[in-house]
C-alpha cells in the first residue's frame, strides 16, 4: 500500500513582500506616536486624537469620540463619518481601508480584522480585505467584524459575536459565526 503525502503547512514559504503599507520610517513614527496617544489609559481629549489620527492620513469627520486603549494598526487606512463612537479596548487592525460611516457605535473591546490567513496554501499567504460599516450600525462589546464584511447602515452585532458575512440593513446579528435574530426597530 502507497502511502500518499500530504501537503502541510510550511511557513519557511511565508511570503508577504507585496504587501507594502507604508514606509518603515512611517510605520514606527505611528507605532510610538499611536503608542503614547491613543493605545494609553491616559484620558486625552478626542480632539486632539482625532488631530494626530488625520496627521498620519486618516479621513474623520466632525464629533468623533475615541475613548482611552484604541490600538489602530495603519490611520492612512481609515476613513471615519461624523458622531462615531469607539469605545475603549477597541482594535482596529486595519492592514487595508476600512471605512466607518456616521453615527456609528464601536463598543469595548470589539475587533475590526482586515488580514487573515489562506489556510489551504502551503506558505499560509497574506490576505487582506477592507471592511465597511455603514451609518448607524452598532458592533457590540467584544464583537469582532472579520475581513472583506460589509455592515449594512442601522445593522447591529451583539455582544461577542463574530461576522463573517456581510449584514444587511436594520438586522440584528448574533453568535459564532453571526447570524440574523431580528429586524432593528429604532424609535424617536
Amino acid at each position: 500500500m502507497e502511502k500518499t503525502l500530504k501537503t502541510q503547512t510550511d511557513l519557511s514559504k511565508y511570503d508577504n513582500s507585496w504587501y507594502k503599507p507604508g514606509s518603515f520610517a512611517k510605520q514606527l513614527l505611528w507605532y510610538f506616536t499611536g503608542r503614547l496617544f491613543l493605545n494609553t489609559h491616559i484620558p486625552y481629549p478626542s480632539g486632539f486624537k482625532v488631530w494626530l489620527l488625520k496627521m498620519f492620513g486618516a479621513r474623520i469627520g466632525k464629533g468623533v469620540v475615541i475613548k482611552p486603549k484604541v490600538n489602530i494598526k495603519y490611520p492612512w487606512f481609515l476613513e471615519i463619518g461624523d458622531y462615531t463612537w469607539i469605545g475603549e479596548n477597541v482594535w482596529i487592525d486595519n492592514l487595508t481601508l476600512v471605512t466607518i460611516e456616521s453615527n456609528v457605535c464601536l463598543s469595548q473591546g470589539c475587533l475590526l480584522l482586515t488580514g487573515n490567513h489562506n489556510y489551504s496554501r502551503s506558505g499560509f499567504d497574506l490576505v487582506v480585505r477592507p471592511i465597511t460599516i455603514e451609518k448607524g450600525a452598532w458592533i457590540g462589546a467584544k464583537a469582532t467584524v472579520c475581513p472583506g464584511v460589509k455592515v449594512g447602515s442601522h445593522a447591529v452585532l451583539t455582544v461577542n459575536s463574530v461576522a463573517t458575512n456581510n449584514m444587511e440593513a436594520d438586522g440584528i446579528y448574533q453568535g459564532n459565526p453571526a447570524k440574523y435574530v431580528k429586524t432593528r426597530i429604532i424609535t424617536h
